[in-house]
């Protein structure tokens, strides 16, 4: 099929009269035309439609007053419709069931050097067409009464689309040296969508990437996570990393690349091994803070790097390492310093250990251990470990996965047994002071150390009245005198 085929394909497949036909579409094009106005939909919810994608935000710019003509469709209805007016922008946004919509006026963007923000003036239809970041993302749908619903298409974006390709409307050097973030969302929209980045668009990037040292970090990093979050995440972080964005906002990563060779002797490029590890974790989970642990799981590898000329190349503490990495990534990406940073600092400092267990024999204690450590977040900490399983051996790969399984029953058997996973010691630091008549000092923590240890390593139920008679016992090795009774025992 040649493309003005696959063109009319992609026209006929999509009715957008249908796509605008809510009432709400009806209720701007009469609020524009009593204003005197001509509006139109354009950017991302024309994109979707050609797409065949839900989308919810809906981008309204009109040839005037985008706060007027807001103001103007909220009274069109009997119940009052709040509007969000950002004046300082010349915006307005307004909910209609579950739709976003954001009015703007048409505008010409001119930039300075040192900076990302625009210096804004009313400008024509042509003018707003041609301040957009994508072809892809400059398709107007018309809300006029002259020929509503038509598609305006200037840079041919529709033929983009078909050929699922990312361009600029104007010059790429200039659209990304005017607002380099573009940069991040042209790898976005690449890695959302499957598409790839014309010729002239990667080239301008790496041409282009110092500039992105003006973005804010919290703003390189939203792009980042929603990176992160698109169906197969290797697909942006290779174009960040072939046009040398990712060196420049996450050196740590790219630090992960490479294979050395001593004495014939190499180990995998762990760079590539992470990115797999993330795409294997993305096909069954949405959560951002797991595929974190997904990218940061071998993070330290290069600092721990070792060749023994026996064992070969290793990596030995790379998972305590890392875990300790975490917070100072964290807060230099501006990412949440809280449970979320804990979290996967937790997944980070555990992922080696199932996978100890999966190559020996798995003993009760080594799986009380693991979850007691792990937690609520046993669950995700599995799947990360499965998602690790890279090698090219299909054999080593269903045989590491069966020991997995096994991994697993026990895990649940020693659960309904024990009750260890977020365990509570049964006998409470309080107690072991009234028990011994103490004031705070370092023995309460020997007994309550022990007292975990014994439960852990099966010596003692994870009762209270086993726990007491341990407690006790303890109390009499440690040279203490029992004081009071607080449980009657045999």
């Amino acid at each position: 099929m040649n493309t003005t085929d696959s063109l009319k394909s992609f026209e006929n497949k999509v009715n957008l009269k249908e796509h605008i036909s809510l009432p709400l579409f009806g209720a701007i094009q009469q609020a524009s035309k009593e204003l005197g106005y001509e509006s139109f939909v354009v950017g991302g919810y024309v994109r979707d439609i050609l797409l065949e994608k839900p989308s919810k935000d809906v981008d309204i710019v009109t040839i005037g007053s985008g706060i007027e003509l807001a103001s103007k469709v909220a009274e069109k209805y009997k119940d009052k419709m709040d509007v969000i007016y950002f004046k300082n922008f010349g915006t307005a946004m307004l909910k209609y069931e579950d739709f976003e919509v954001e009015f703007v006026g048409a505008r010409k963007e001119s930039y300075r050097r040192e900076s990302r923000k625009p210096i804004v003036e009313n400008g024509t239809l042509q003018d707003d067409q041609n301040r957009r970041d994508f072809t892809i993302n400059s398709l107007f749908i018309s809300l006029n009464e002259s020929n509503f619903g038509e598609l305006i298409d200037p840079f041919n974006g529709q033929q983009h689309l078909t050929e699922k390709l990312l361009d600029t409307p104007l010059d790429s050097d200039i659209t990304f040296s005017d607002d380099p973030l573009r940069m991040m969302r042209g790898i976005r929209f690449a890695s959302q969508l499957n598409f790839k980045l014309s010729e002239r668009v990667f080239g301008s990037i790496k041409k282009n990437k110092n500039r992105i040292t003006i973005v804010s970090q919290e703003r390189i990093t939203e792009e980042l996570n929603k990176i992160i979050l698109s169906p197969v995440p290797s697909v942006g972080f290779k174009l960040l990393f072939d046009t040398g964005l990712l060196h420049l906002i996450f050196p740590e990563m790219t630090n992960l690349q490479g294979v050395d060779y001593i004495s014939g002797k190499g180990h995998k490029d762990n760079f590539y091994h992470t990115l797999q590890v993330l795409d294997n974790i993305s096909v069954n989970t949405n959560n951002l803070w797991l595929r974190w642990a997904a990218i940061l799981h071998d993070i330290a590898k290069p600092v721990t790097k070792r060749f023994d000329k026996n064992a070969g190349w290793t990596f030995h503490g790379h998972e305590d390492k890392g875990a300790k990495m975490v917070p100072k990534i964290f807060q230099s990406l501006k990412l949440p310093a809280d449970n979320k940073m804990k979290y996967v600092q937790k997944l980070v400092m555990l992922h080696l250990r199932p996978i100890v267990l999966a190559k020996e024999e798995v003993t009760a204690s080594a799986i009380r251990r693991l979850l007691f450590d792990a937690g609520d977040d046993i669950d995700d900490l599995m799947m990360l470990c499965d998602a690790d399983i890279t090698s090219k051996n299909e054999r080593k790969v269903q045989k590491y996965l069966s020991n997995f399984q096994l991994v697993r029953r026990k895990l649940k058997e020693v659960e309904e047994k024990d009750k260890i996973r977020n365990m509570q010691p049964p006998i409470t630091g309080e107690m072991i002071m009234q028990i011994f008549d103490l004031k705070p000092c370092k023995e309460i923590g020997m007994i309550k150390n022990a007292v975990k240890d014994a439960i852990l390593d099966g010596e003692i139920s994870n009762t209270e009245l086993e726990a007491y008679d341990f407690v006790k016992k303890k109390g009499r090795e440690l040279g203490l005198q029992l004081v009071k009774e607080i449980f009657k025992t045999k």
